[in-house]
């Protein structure tokens, strides 16, 4: 259960990241990780694959 929530949050910030990229032009994450341009695709990769988990889980359910 805790799996589904961290994925779902992780989601939800990705959507919210999206949507200001979208509007102004504002990359969150790279805000926040921009000094380790290394550790930016690695969250980008994670919330990708947390996307996947929440659309299946609740594909399944």
């Amino acid at each position: 259960m805790a799996l589904k929530r961290i994925a779902l949050l992780l989601t939800v910030l990705g959507g919210i990241n999206w949507g200001l990229v979208g509007a102004f032009k504002f990359d969150l994450l790279r805000f926040a990780l921009g000094f380790l341009p290394g550790a930016v695709v690695v969250a980008q990769i994670i919330i990708g694959l947390a996307a996947a988990y929440v659309l299946f889980a609740y594909m399944i359910k």
